[in-house]
């Protein structure tokens, strides 16, 4: 039989935590209700497991139950929550203020808005990853209405001092959203004392179901307004029409509980990991460059660049590890990232990178057999090249 890969890509999904999948079973075919459905049992039982969803993913981020709008998940939450506060603050400007390092689905929100007449800045970041404050508040006009920070980078792991951006912001008259897609449930994060008007966040990434998301919208001091995407039936406060997907919303709930009570030590356990694996491989062989800052990142993200190493060997090789890799050199068929040009890791000395993202599963036989395997291939990589040349 042969072995499945070491899975090492927890930034791109994680598995569905089986105490998330075991609450979520039953909305399937025994509790099947549509929570809209206002007559009998079965839509009020519905009802009554979205209500506590909504406040379980309230507790999350220090938000209120009515503050959270259900979605499909990050990206449609980014795009509802640009576009939708961004119609609605149009008499008070039009100038939206992002980073280099976001989202696509972030940027080509922003970019998409650019077309419906809204100016756009970008600010770009230190080679750390982080955004220069100095020149975020250098870019926020008096027509400045929204400013879109996220909280952790979903490559290289680096977190924004988002209750900083937030002050700034309010202080300048601007909003200012983010998307906590990689940062929620994993680094604690207070709406309130952050000042936080608008989050984006998904179940995918703290082990709770694909397609399922959510949106917070500050309702207090004022109420922000806003303005659906999507028309229909008038769900969710008329801010998102659609049939509710309960499954999906109970396993949100369930899985943002769990990591509001374990993230801690989750974060330790994995931040000891991390640690690990980046001593195992400097140690094994040298070229290894971190990408982004180490002392503001996320525990469970490690992000490195190998000289003298083409990117594209490099995946070919690593059959048996799931992780992301991808060229930080602009030639060749691969794209270099956009997150890594913005730090300046690319050209043709950049090396090939690889994004690690350890998890739930992870354990230190993972963490050993990644650093030997790493070794083992890059050493034959570089040999193979140095004999060519």
């Amino acid at each position: 039989m042969t072995r499945r890969p070491i899975y090492l890509d927890y930034h791109a999904t994680t598995p569905v935590d089986p105490r998330v999948l075991d609450e979520m079973l039953p909305y399937f075919s025994e509790q099947f209700g549509n929570p809209h459905s206002k007559q009998h049992a079965w839509g009020w039982d519905a009802a009554r497991a979205v209500d506590t969803a909504r406040s379980r993913v309230a507790a999350l981020i220090n938000g209120s139950a009515q503050e959270i709008t259900f979605t499909s998940g990050a990206s449609e939450s980014n795009n509802l929550a640009l576009k939708s506060a961004a119609e609605c603050l149009r008499d008070r400007g039009n100038h939206i203020v992002t980073v280099a390092t976001e989202h696509k689905s972030v940027l080509d929100s922003c970019r998409c808005l650019e077309t419906r007449g809204f100016d756009l800045t970008v600010v770009g970041v230190r080679p750390d990853g982080l955004v220069d404050l100095d020149e975020l508040r250098a870019a926020i006009r008096p027509s400045t209405i929204l400013v879109s920070v996220m909280a952790a980078n979903n490559e290289i792991g680096t977190l924004q001092p988002l209750g900083d951006i937030g002050a700034l912001a309010h202080e300048r008259g601007a909003l200012l959203h983010t998307d906590a897609a990689q940062g929620a449930g994993k680094i604690p994060i207070d709406v309130q004392g952050m000042n936080i008007d608008l989050l984006s966040l998904t179940a995918h990434k703290m082990y709770g179901p694909k397609g399922s998301g959510a949106l917070y919208v500050r309702r207090a001091k004022p109420k922000l307004p806003m303005a659906a995407q999507i028309d229909g039936g008038g769900q969710e406060n008329g801010l998102r029409s659609g049939t509710l997907n309960v499954p999906g919303i109970v396993g949100l709930g369930r899985a943002a509980e769990i990591c509001r009570l374990e993230m801690q030590a989750e974060s330790a356990r994995l931040g000891a990991l991390r640690n690990r694996l980046l001593a195992g491989l400097r140690a094994k062989m040298d070229g290894v460059r971190v990408n982004g800052t180490l002392e503001r990142r996320l525990s469970h993200n490690l992000h490195v660049s190998f000289e003298g190493v083409e990117g594209e060997a490099l995946l070919m090789a690593l059959g048996d590890l799931a992780v992301s890799t991808g060229s930080a050199c602009s030639s060749g068929s691969q794209k270099p990232s956009h997150v890594l040009q913005a730090i300046g890791a690319v050209g043709p000395n950049a090396g090939a990178s690889i994004r690690f993202g350890l998890g739930r599963r992870t354990t230190a036989d993972d963490i050993d057999y990644a650093i030997d395997r790493l070794a083992t291939v890059i050493a034959s990589l570089r040999s193979r090249a140095a004999s060519i040349h």
